[in-house]
């Protein structure tokens, strides 16, 4: 796993966050899940640079 496969993820799930524009509970769930991947992005960023 790099930052790049966890960015891709987080936009995966924004991408379907959006589509889900009826059911906010889920669109929520899918945007903290987004977030968790952007965090661990930054994280694995900061270890491919040391």
């Amino acid at each position: 796993m790099n930052a790049d496969e966890a960015l891709g993820h987080a936009v995966r799930l924004l991408v379907q966050a959006e589509l889900e524009l009826t059911n906010l509970p889920l669109m929520e769930r899918l945007d903290e899940l987004a977030n968790s991947w952007l965090s661990l992005g930054a994280i694995l960023t900061e270890r491919e640079r040391t």
